[in-house]
C-alpha cells in the first residue's frame, strides 16, 4: 500500500491512497483526514485504507496528474536520527583524526520534526557559507511504541517506510559538537520524498529492518553516489528499541537510518558531499569537492522504478 498527503494548504495536507504505478489516487477523508489521524489509529483505519488501495489497483481512482504533494509526514511528533552505516563513521574519524565510538550502541540524535519539506519543493536556507549538505536516508514511521520495546518486537511498530534527504550545514555542525549539546542550527529541515509505503509492499528488498536498494543521488544532473541500503549495522528494529528504551514513542515518529554509505565507496558512491570530502582528504591529504552554491538542484531514488518516488529540490537563499 502506497500513501501520500496533498497540499490542500493546511499544515497537515490531506490523506491520500495511491496506485502501485503512482498514476491514480483517492481520498482517504472518510477513513482519516491525515496520516497522523490514520497512524494514531491504524489497526481501525488500516482495512478501510487497503480498501481504497485494491479499489485503485482494479483501475478506479482519478488521476494523480499534477497534484501537489507535500511530505507523507509534513509535521511529526519526534524525528529521531540513527547513524547506522559504519563505513560513514569510519572514513569520518579517520579524515578529521577522531576518536573511535563505543561499540555495540547504536548513534542517534532528535531533530528538528515540525517541518518536513516536500520532494519538490525549493529548500530555503541563510547562507552559503554554512556549507550546505544533503544526506541521503531511509526511515520508518511507528505507531505507539512502548517504553522498552525490544529489538525482537519493534519491527511489528514499523507501519510505513519512507525515503529522506537529511539537509545540513557542516560549518556549523562542529562548533555545535563541541558544545556536547548536540544539534540546532546545523540541521534545517528535512525533505521527505511523496510516498510512503507499507513494508510488505517493498517486497524481498524489505527484509532485517533494512532497505535493499540503491539511493541514487544526482548533484545537477550527474550521479554522485549509489550505494545499498543494506548495509546497516543497526537495522530498524534496533534503532527503534533503542530509541524507546526510556520513553514511550507516539504514533507518527520517524526515525532515519543515517546516511547511506558502503565500504565500496570507490566504486558506488557516497549520499553526502562531506563523506567525499572525507574521502579526498584521506587520499589526497585535502577536500575537493565544494558544499552547494545557491540553484544547485539535487535528486534522489531508491533504484530504477523508486517505490517511494523522488525528491528533486534546488537549494535558494532563504527569502528576506
Amino acid at each position: 500500500m502506497r500513501l501520500a498527503t496533498i497540499d490542500d494548504g493546511t499544515r497537515d495536507g490531506a490523506l491520500v491512497v495511491v496506485s502501485r504505478d503512482g498514476a491514480r489516487m483517492m481520498s482517504a477523508s472518510e477513513t482519516a483526514p491525515t496520516l497522523q489521524r490514520a497512524l494514531e489509529s491504524w489497526s481501525g483505519a488500516e482495512p478501510a485504507l487497503r480498501a481504497l488501495f485494491s479499489r485503485l489497483e482494479a483501475g478506479q481512482g482519478v488521476a494523480v496528474g499534477t497534484a501537489t504533494f507535500a511530505a507523507p509526514l509534513p509535521r511529526a511528533w519526534q524525528w529521531l536520527d540513527g547513524s547506522a552505516f559504519p563505513n560513514h563513521g569510519v572514513l569520518m574519524q579517520k579524515a578529521f583524526d577522531l576518536p573511535a565510538l563505543p561499540a555495540g550502541r547504536p548513534l542517534m540524535y532528535q531533530g528538528l520534526s515540525h517541518r518536513f519539506l516536500s520532494g519538490a519543493e525549493d529548500v530555503p536556507l541563510p547562507s552559503e557559507d554554512d556549507g550546505i549538505d544533503f544526506e541521503g536516508e531511509f526511515g520508518v514511521i511507528v505507531d505507539d511504541v512502548p517504553m522498552g520495546c525490544p529489538a525482537d518486537e519493534a519491527l511489528d511498530h514499523v507501519k510505513l517506510v519512507v525515503m529522506i534527504n537529511d539537509w545540513s550545514l557542516r560549518s556549523i555542525a562542529p562548533i555545535e559538537m563541541r558544545t556536547g549539546f548536540g544539534w540546532v542550527q546545523a540541521k534545517p529541515a528535512c525533505s521527505m520524498a511523496p510516498f510512503a509505503v507499507t513494508p510488505e509492499m517493498l517486497g524481498d528488498v524489505w527484509r532485517d529492518g533494512r532497505v535493499h536498494l540503491p539511493l541514487v543521488v544526482e548533484v545537477n544532473g550527474e550521479r554522485f553516489g549509489s550505494p545499498d541500503g543494506s548495509e546497516m549495522a543497526y537495522g530498524f528494529h534496533e534503532l527503534i528499541a533503542h530509541a524507546a528504551r526510556t520513553r514511550d514513542l507516539p504514533a507518527g515518529t520517524v526515525i532515519g537510518s543515517g546516511t547511506v554509505s558502503n565500504e565500496e565507496h570507490a566504486i558506488v558512491g557516497s549520499t553526502c558531499i562531506s563523506e567525499r570530502r572525507a574521502i579526498e582528504m584521506i587520499e589526497t591529504g585535502g577536500p575537493l569537492t565544494p558544499f552547494l552554491a545557491f540553484g544547485a538542484r539535487v535528486s534522489m531514488r531508491a533504484g530504477d522504478a523508486s517505490p517511494f518516488g523522488s525528491l528533486d529540490q534546488r537549494v535558494v537563499v532563504r527569502p528576506i
